[in-house]
């Protein structure tokens, strides 16, 4: 048995699927600051409602070149033709509202920054210390938490739509301000030391 093989994941991270195991090896839970990666984390989770994460994954490439790399300000200033475009773009999921929620987002995202950073908005919730977790099992992962419905009501009232709880846990747990990653994975641990080390932007 090959090393590879006797790793311990968590196990939705342990599908026979090369880039999903890499999804969870590499970025899954490793905490950040960079907007535009936060940023696009947001619109790909609110993409993902009623989806698999799988699918949006393998879609990440073609989101990126249809979305110019997910930059907000390009974004904000999609049009009609634009909309067109994306719709007709069988490379994302082709959803109108999530499209046009997209576009609401970027504009959010460019007001919200005016005044400060989505990093450093986002990281004020844990006070700037992600929240490391010791879960067993997949069942005592929670869908949403109080935490993850306060940042929901809070992104809403910024005026960024398709970020419900659920959603926004999601967003959390694969972003690093929690450690999800179960006790046994291999990934636990290494996480953790990075979420111990981080360094959360100041509000």
């Amino acid at each position: 048995m090959t090393a590879e093989a006797q790793l311990v994941r968590c196990p939705w991270g342990g599908i026979a699927d090369a880039e999903y195991q890499r999804y969870h090896d590499e970025e899954w839970g490793v905490p950040h600051a960079d907007d535009r990666r936060l940023f696009e984390k947001l619109v790909l989770e609110g993409f993902q409602s009623g989806l698999s994460w799988l699918t949006i994954l393998r879609k990440r490439p073609s989101f990126r070149a249809a979305f110019h790399d997910f930059d907000a300000a390009t974004i904000a200033r999609y049009t009609e033709p634009d909309k067109a475009r994306l719709m007709a773009d069988a490379g994302i999921v082709r959803n109108r509202l999530k499209i046009e929620a997209t576009i609401d987002n970027a504009r959010a995202y460019l007001k919200l920054c005016e005044r400060t950073t989505l990093a450093a908005f986002l990281w004020d919730f844990v006070d700037g210390k992600p929240i490391v977790h010791q879960r067993r099992a997949m069942s005592e992962v929670p869908p949403e938490t109080a935490l993850s419905k306060a940042i929901s009501k809070a992104l809403k009232k910024e005026g960024f739509r398709f970020v419900g709880p659920t959603t926004i846990y999601a967003f959390m747990q694969a972003s690093g301000f929690v450690n999800d990653h179960l006790a046994d994975c291999h990934r636990h641990a290494p996480c953790a030391a990075l979420q111990r080390a981080f360094k959360a932007p100041a509000a």
